[in-house]
């Protein structure tokens, strides 16, 4: 497998998946699994759920974008470490930080098959902030 697995995982994360179902259809294999430790607690998520959370994410949020700190790959998994910015449907002028996120994925017919995810609400604090800021990958 082609180190092309590290950009599928960049894609989907850097991707429209939250207003443009097609995208989650494209990127995740339809048996895909994620699990996914957060601050509310561990969810199992199949493909379905996936769709329904970014539907969901739609209605929510006018702009999400992922600012990417770390993309490693070990034979065919690949992990992704980021935040994710928002401007939400309350207030689309402003831009914040909305939690941190480290998912590692193993990949299965060029998709995103199973993922083991962890995150957390950003801290907004200038030190926490600067350490998710973009290195060389």
């Amino acid at each position: 497998m082609s180190s092309s697995i590290k950009k599928i995982v960049k894609e989907f994360y850097t991707s429209n998946f939250y207003k443009n179902p097609e995208d989650v259809k494209f990127y995740l294999h339809p048996d895909a699994e994620l699990f996914w430790n957060s601050s509310a607690g561990f969810n199992k998520m199949n493909f379905q759920d996936i769709l329904d959370m970014s539907a969901e994410m739609a209605k929510s949020f006018h702009f999400l974008r992922a600012e990417i700190s770390h993309l490693l790959r070990d034979k065919d998994d690949v992990t992704i470490r980021l935040t994710y910015h928002v401007k939400t449907v309350e207030n689309p002028d402003e831009e914040i930080p909305m939690a941190h996120f480290i998912a590692i994925w193993k990949i299965k017919d060029g998709k995103l098959f199973k993922g083991y995810q962890i995150s957390q609400p950003a801290d907004e604090t200038p030190e926490n902030l600067s350490s998710f800021m973009a290195t060389n990958f």
